[in-house]
């Protein structure tokens, strides 16, 4: 980090999550630049200039937020976080992880403790998070955590267009976890 100061938000056994920094670019860039990491983002894979500019407006923003091991200090992912509706209280999540650090279990715990946490400290009533249906490991991931699908959209949105300039159209799924929901979370998910 190179002597920049970054609040920790939480921590888990393995990891913590703080804010980003400016500095954090080169590990941005180890997966912003994987084109299977970002197959099912907005975007596509992102430049070393690009993943500069991405990390100071990182560091200046309050929605994304650096995961990192505590072994090592290796920024290895992010969670977006957003207030998506502030009459009723409903925040957006979201997660990338570097390839070289998926499988082992870091998305699950950094993403079901930042639920806990938005619940806990944001008084969050409802949480949602979206993700390509095609992205398996992703609405696996939701599930495990304790959130229920509550919609499948089909071709509700596009990112990018084709050779003809026509919208390339993707489905949705919605999923979706409230506050009430914690107790029986804990109890399947250990919340």
């Amino acid at each position: 980090m190179n002597g920049e100061i970054s609040m920790i938000l939480y921590e888990t056994r393995r990891l913590y999550v703080r804010n980003f920094v400016q500095d954090d670019w080169n590990d941005l860039y180890d997966y912003l630049s994987d084109r299977e990491v970002v197959a099912f983002e907005p975007y596509d894979p992102l430049t070393k200039e690009e993943c500069k500019k991405a990390s100071r407006d990182r560091a200046m923003g309050n929605q994304f937020y650096a995961v990192c091991l505590k072994e090592n200090d290796k920024l290895i992912g992010n969670l977006y976080v957003n207030l998506n509706s502030e009459e009723y209280n409903t925040w957006e999540i979201g997660y990338v992880f570097n390839r070289t650090y998926q499988k082992k279990g870091y998305a699950s715990e950094s993403t079901k403790e930042m639920l806990a946490y938005l619940f806990r400290e944001r008084n969050a009533r409802r949480i949602i998070a979206m993700c390509d249906p095609r992205n398996e490991p992703s609405w696996r991931l939701l599930e495990r955590i304790g959130m229920k699908r509550e919609a499948h959209f089909r071709k509700e949105v596009f990112f990018k267009k084709d050779e003809n300039n026509q919208p390339i159209w993707k489905d949705t799924y919605i999923y979706a976890i409230l506050k009430e929901d914690i107790y029986e979370g804990y109890q399947k998910t250990g919340f």
